[in-house]
């Protein structure tokens, strides 16, 4: 007698039923919607439409390895091979439509490699590769898909289905800007049917096992009482979200807000950028400024200044001041070894520094500075910082001392004492004919550190722009000096006509491909704040002028009755210092779009061309004629920073978040119910929960006999099985009272036990021998 080969059959209708299946079917879908409508890749909404197939794809492979009998392990593994075929050509379609198949996996392929490559090999700031990007979103939906199918058709837990795919849609919602309650709402009902639909089949098999009433029946009351329990949650959800006020862990927040923006910073640069991502709020600047595709950060307050009553002069506040160019941005090439010099609080910062700041033609002012939003370790001034009262680390360059930042430490109010320039003639402040008259002779050391360059920094569209500006001069019969030309640069770049402001410009950031930063703007035209700077400071650099990018805050809103000025995170901004001999440092704001807080000098009476010297580093703010004309209010407000933190930030809270909801879970777990436990409830809970991994009683056997067997699988809990079961017999069979200590004794041993029998889940070995 043969027999017949083993077939592998789907049953006509799954037993859990096909609504189950669609109520799944659905949860996927929000899921993958969600994360579709955010635009992860480049704002490209059309990049991502192919997640909502992974999705399904995840589903299906997951019912399908439930119900044809394979192992947990088997099951996944196809699942994962499938993945790995399917999920590519997914994403080649996107990248490659008009390829072919074999064309398409090259591709990704070269995409996964040269994000590799960028990222990992070379540590570069960011890669313009995206192919990774859809291929790990691709397959969070497939796998995610996968794990909820298998949750609900192999092991009936629907709870853990519901868990998994929520985390990953309120992950999802949390990076976002976008308006997606309504992809909660629906998930939401769906998972509470799912929940329902399999709690009524439960019980219809717990009555038809025990031949108790109609299984049927019982089912339909339990299924209209979820949907009306479904309805009823969905309206005082609503209800509840627009009367909720409540923030209770707004002070453990603001505590945790520095550690989050630390590590979000570091895992930013491996993460899609977002068009309209949720930051965690706050600024935050650091030794490196990459230019990235959008610029955002919150409405919130970064810092309020105490200014003196009546000095209404509209300052910029400089944080951090970048001497490297790497073509992705800006950074310290000192970083690693750079000159860290201590100083105590009302020691001069600059003293002895090449940044030494003398006096002529300036003033030292005062501000009490009180950081909100602002989290990091680096002091704001205007212009040259001369003292903190606090003890601070001056970080200045390796060889020469120039100006980096000044580091501090905590979150307290600060005191800094600056040295500002007068403006006009009087008493020999700045003016047109001073700077033009400065020359160019420049300490050998600073100009070769303060006009680096790398071979892609200027391309044929930014030396455009820069003959552009040289033939103007010309043109006007204006000399070539440093001055005229930075001035002819803002002028250039601040033409609306000619360059747009955008703080989003995540399309072009992808066109740009191997481009610089600085060629890229040149040639697309369209960018912001840290797009203008970048590009005036190298086109300063590429005609021999020494120049540098810093950051920081425009002006902020100012009471000149109080002297109190309000500098909110959008107020985050990037502009340019340039380097004149005889008198420093001097700012040039070039960013167009009406952002810009910056007048021109007066022209002032002439000057004869100053013989070179070593003289201070004066940061003044881009001037301004009439210095208390400008409304701060009228500024638009820039949307972003440097050290903004998007969607890495916030799917580092959830993590976070998570974590802390599991531990919360694992405590409570542990613990085991509240009130009081009696020898018999903590026998049954020991079985029920043995049950669950495979391991439950059989009807058979005595409390004696499952402890021994039990025992024997787990030889380490021994000790608290038999205290258990011999209170369990003493207290059935014998009506013995338990005294407290003993009752104590019967908590503990169950709380161990609760924890202990966890292991069981790896016991599979022995699960299969039973």
């Amino acid at each position: 007698m043969t027999s017949e080969p083993r077939r592998l059959r789907l049953p006509a209708a799954p037993e859990e039923g096909w609504l189950t299946l669609v109520l799944l079917g659905v949860m996927g879908l929000m899921m993958a919607q969600a994360i579709d409508d955010t635009a992860w890749v480049l704002g490209d909404g059309e990049l991502t439409n192919f997640l909502w197939v992974a999705t399904l794809g995840g589903l299906l492979a997951g019912f399908v390895g439930s119900k044809v009998g394979w192992s947990r392990w088997v099951a996944n593994a196809l699942g994962a091979a499938f993945a790995a075929l399917i999920v590519p050509i997914l994403v080649g379609q996107t990248i490659e439509p008009d390829k072919g198949l074999a064309f398409q996996y090259v591709a990704v392929h070269d995409a996964v490699f040269g994000a590799w490559r960028d990222l990992i090999i070379l540590g570069l700031p960011r890669t313009i590769q995206t192919g990774h990007h859809l291929l790990v979103l691709g397959l969070i939906c497939w796998g995610t898909g996968q794990f909820a199918a298998s949750a609900v058709f192999r092991h009936h837990r629907p709870l853990s289905a519901v868990v998994v795919m929520g985390a990953v849609l309120v992950a999802n919602m949390a990076a976002t800007l976008h308006e997606q309650i309504m992809f909660l709402v629906v998930f939401s009902i769906a998972a509470l049917g799912l929940l329902t639909k399999l709690h009524a089949l439960d019980e219809q098999a717990t009555w038809a096992r025990r031949r108790i009433g109609d299984p049927s029946a019982v089912g339909s009351i339990y299924l209209r009482g979820g949907i009306a329990f479904i309805g009823l949650a969905v309206v005082a959800a609503f209800a509840l979200t627009q009367a909720a006020s409540s923030s209770p862990l707004a002070g453990a927040w603001e505590d945790l807000k520095p550690w989050l923006l630390d590590v979000s910073s570091s895992i930013q640069r491996f993460l899609p950028t977002l068009e309209d991502s949720r930051g965690i709020g706050g600024v935050r600047f650091g030794p490196r400024a990459t230019v990235i595709g959008s610029w955002t950060t919150d409405g919130g307050l970064a810092v309020t200044v105490q200014r003196t009553p009546g000095d209404n002069t509209h300052y910029y506040w400089r944080a951090v001041a970048y001497d490297r160019y790497d073509d992705t941005g800006w950074q310290w090439s000192d970083d690693a070894g750079a000159n860290r010099i201590p100083r105590l609080a009302g020691e001069e910062l600059l003293r002895g520094t090449a940044d030494d700041v003398l006096t002529p033609g300036t003033k030292d002012v005062t501000f009490q500075i009180t950081p909100y939003d602002l989290h990091g370790t680096f002091a704001i001034s205007p212009l040259a910082p001369l003292m903190l009262d606090r003890d601070s680390t001056l970080e200045a360059t390796a060889d020469d001392d120039y100006f980096q930042a000044v580091e501090i430490t905590g979150h307290d109010s600060y005191s800094v004492t600056a040295r500002v320039p007068l403006i006009g003639d009087k008493d020999g402040g700045l003016t047109e004919n001073k700077l033009r008259a400065a020359g160019d002779a420049y300490p050998p050391a600073l100009k070769a550190r303060y006009t680096q360059l790398t071979p892609k920094a200027v391309g044929p569209e930014a030396q455009q722009v820069l003959d552009d500006v040289l033939l103007k001069l010309k043109d006007d019969d204006i000399a070539e000096t440093p001055y005229d030309i930075a001035a002819g640069l803002v002028t250039e770049l601040q033409d609306n006509e000619r360059f747009t402001y955008d703080p989003t410009v995540l399309d072009i950031h992808a066109q740009c491909g191997e481009l610089s930063v600085s060629e890229c703007f040149a040639t697309y035209r369209r960018g912001y704040c840290e797009h203008y700077a970048t590009l005036m400071t190298v086109l300063l650099r590429e005609k021999g002028i020494p120049a540098r990018f810093v950051e920081g805050f425009l002006p902020g809103d100012l009471d000149e009755r109080t002297g109190i000025e309000q500098v909110p995170n959008s107020a985050a901004h990037a502009w340019v210092e340039v380097f004149f001999p005889g008198t420093g440092w001097v700012s040039f704001d070039p960013t167009g779009g009406g952002v810009s807080a910056s007048s021109p000098l007066p022209s002032g009476r002439p000057v004869a061309s100053a013989p070179p010297s070593r003289f201070p580093s004066l940061n003044p703010f881009p001037f301004d004629d009439d210095l208390g004309s400008r409304d701060p209010s009228a500024v638009p407000p820039t949307r972003g920073g440097n050290g903004g933190i998007g969607p890495g930030g916030v799917l580092l809270i959830v993590a976070v978040l998570l974590i802390a909801v599991g531990l919360t879970a694992f405590l409570v777990w542990r613990r085991g119910p509240r009130g009081p436990l009696t020898p018999e409830g903590a026998w049954l809970g020991i079985g029920k929960l043995a049950s669950r991994f495979g391991f439950g009683p059989r009807p058979t056997q005595t409390a004696y006999e499952y402890a021994t067997a039990l025992g024997e699988v787990m030889p380490a809990i021994r000790p608290e099985l038999e205290t258990v079961a011999t209170a369990s017999v003493e207290v059935r069979y014998g009506g013995r009272v338990m005294a407290d200590d003993r009752l104590q004794a019967i908590r503990d041993a169950y709380s161990k036990l609760r924890v202990k029998l966890l292991r069981l889940l790896f016991r599979r070995r022995d699960r299969r021998r039973r």
